[in-house]
């Protein structure tokens, strides 16, 4: 009979407690359940060391995570982005690349400062529309540019990380490896934009002709880590698959269903595990020697996005005011870094520091957002 080792059954469910417990209590003060969920993993890894077992598991979390950033997302809004949008997202892209590969380089060298300048790129915008909501905001020209800039900015952020972390994981970065690359992810783009979502669509009605109208999540959940597993085999990262299989599923009439069921599933227990996994993970004993670095990089981050995004504002035609809102609002920083970072860590190409780093971003980022939108949109009723 095959047993499951007593201890990793103790820690699941240890982590899974400390993630609910420290979600709720950061969800009361109005703060991201994500950020107490590391934060309860910062803790626990005191008293608990993290394991490879766990760590292992806790990666089926990043793959759900961004599967289910894709299905949120759609190919036809994508399209639809419109001047605006493609240009906040583009030229907020290049501009956090730049200023994040800048402050890096004197203090990590060349090959991390890329890796450094990439994880700048994602945003999450999802603090930024909650807030939005609460002052009425989300549906005016800055909330809908946002909110449009936002789905170019997936795309082209996990785009420029596989980039990277493909280019660094082949052992340095070089013209024709970044070509090679380049042509993989276009292949992979193509694939999964006129080919996956019409074979989809055909097989999860197969599925529910025959009767089986539960197993549409379950092939969805096989084709997902079938995907994952096709983007390392092209030496791409997993969660590049993950998260353009979830765009292609997006496209079909099963959409909605198997994001509520997939969503449930993820956010119960293995999003929650990876990013108690990832406090568990960061070193304490190394706060004193990434400090200075952590503080700078978190700041550049923010600003970078600022000064990236309404520069974008302003080349689409917008006024000053709406491009500072615009800027504001794309700040925000959360899970799509710590899973890029969690796959470099796993595949050797940055030490476990780096998360210090990443995690202080990602808490000033999102702290700070709230009273910024706040003030730059005051004033109107």
């Amino acid at each position: 009979m095959i047993a499951v080792e007593p201890e990793l059954i103790l820690y699941i469910a240890v982590m899974l407690a400390v993630a609910e417990v420290f979600g709720w209590i950061f969800a009361r003060i109005n703060q991201p359940v994500v950020l107490g969920q590391i934060v309860g993993g910062i803790l626990l890894g005191i008293a608990m060391p993290p394991t490879e077992e766990v760590k292992d598991i806790s990666m089926i979390g990043v793959l759900m995570l961004l599967f289910l950033a894709g299905l949120e997302s759609s190919i036809d809004e994508l399209k639809e982005a419109g001047r605006a949008g493609v240009s906040v997202a583009g030229i907020g892209v290049l501009v956090a690349f730049l200023m994040g590969f800048g402050i890096a380089y004197p203090f990590k060298g060349f090959q991390q400062a890329l890796l450094y300048g990439a994880l700048t790129t994602p945003t999450s915008v999802s603090l930024t529309v909650r807030v939005l909501m609460e002052l009425d905001k989300l549906k005016t020209p800055e909330g809908n540019t946002i909110l449009t800039a936002a789905i170019v900015d997936d795309i082209l952020g996990i785009i420029v990380l596989t980039i990277v972390i493909s280019a660094l994981g082949e052992g340095g970065v070089n013209a024709v490896g970044i070509a090679e690359i380049l042509l993989m992810v276009l292949l992979f783009l193509v694939l999964m934009i006129y080919a996956v979502p019409g074979i989809m669509d055909y097989l999860l009605r197969k599925v529910v002709r025959i009767g089986f109208a539960d197993s549409t999540v379950t092939l969805s959940m096989a084709s997902l880590f079938a995907f994952a597993y096709l983007a390392e085999h092209m030496n791409l990262a997993s969660i590049l698959g993950a998260y353009l299989f979830g765009l292609a599923l997006s496209e079909t009439e099963f959409r909605k269903p198997i994001f509520e069921h997939t969503r449930v599933i993820a956010h119960s227990l293995f999003v929650p595990l990876f990013f108690v996994d990832v406090g568990m993970n960061i070193p304490l004993k190394g706060l004193s020697s990434v400090g200075l670095f952590a503080l700078l990089f978190s700041l550049v981050a923010i600003l970078s996005k600022v000064i990236g995004c309404g520069l974008g504002a302003l080349i689409a035609g917008l006024s000053s005011k709406s491009a500072l809102r615009i800027g504001v609002g794309m700040i925000p920083r959360m899970g799509v870094e710590l899973a890029m970072l969690a796959i470099a860590l796993k595949e050797g190409i940055v030490g476990a520091k780096a998360y210090v780093v990443i995690v202080l971003m990602i808490f000033l980022s999102t702290l700070i957002t709230p009273s910024l939108l706040k003030v730059v949109f005051g004033g109107e009723s």
